[in-house]
């Protein structure tokens, strides 16, 4: 199902300000550990043309873009993920990923396809070859997440968004990596299906928050592209 998708850049005292109202009425995600939140780190592909990064500045409509996804640097639990973007909604399809086929992406090669059922991995493995893609850029950030049943509302705290160009520290927990963002500015997301029930919509209402079209990705990848060092902030 495709879900409505709103991102906000926003001053982090008005982050703390809304994580008080929220927390106070909808509930934190189980899997936040005793930190309070939990660590994802995202590895994205693109293909020598960079249509990934194109295709989100320039709003294509549909667009979408594969990435590896893991959380608090494990290698327990790999994650293949496809996020598509049409008509403002957002869907993602997701799979387990072997370590090994991981690895071996993660240095340029193309794992075997035979003895995978994943439909979602079989188009990877396509793409790999005919577009040649291949990972470009690593994502990475602490995020606090809260969820409501109706709806299917989940509204996130994502603070200390970095970009790392190393591919191979992709698991290394003192991967370096910088920052992206102005120091102090942190982004909220709100995605739910069908609606925003009023009372969460009204307590995230504060006049200061900015919306975004740009995904974590390119303002990433801006950072990493030349020029992009002095250019990222045009699109916060």
């Amino acid at each position: 199902m495709f879900r409505h998708e709103y991102k906000y850049f926003s001053p982090e005292y008005t982050l703390q300000a809304l994580e008080h109202r929220v927390g106070a009425v909808m509930h934190r995600d189980s899997h936040v550990g005793e930190q309070g939140f939990y660590a994802i780190r995202s590895l994205y592909f693109d293909d020598m043309y960079n249509t990934c990064y194109h295709e989100n500045e320039n709003g294509t409509d549909p667009r979408e873009k594969f990435r590896i996804r893991i959380y608090n640097c494990s290698q327990e639990r790999i994650t293949l993920e496809l996020k598509q973007k049409q008509r403002g909604k957002t869907f993602k399809q997701s799979c387990p990923l072997s370590l090994s086929r991981c690895r071996t992406i993660m240095t340029g090669g193309i794992p075997d396809v035979q003895d995978s059922d994943c439909f979602l991995y079989k188009k990877l493995w396509t793409q790999l070859h005919v577009r040649q893609l291949h990972p470009v850029v690593i994502v990475s950030y602490e995020r606090v997440p809260y969820i409501w049943k109706d709806g299917n509302v989940r509204v996130t705290f994502d603070r200390n968004i970095r970009s790392s160009s190393n591919i191979s520290a992709f698991f290394d927990e003192t991967m370096p990596s910088r920052s992206v963002l102005p120091s102090g500015t942190n982004l909220l997301e709100v995605k739910f299906d069908a609606f925003l029930p009023d009372f969460l919509y009204e307590i995230l209402q504060t006049g200061t928050l900015r919306e975004t079209a740009f995904s974590k990705y390119f303002l990433c990848r801006k950072y990493a592209l030349p020029g992009g060092v002095r250019r990222i902030y045009d699109y916060i």
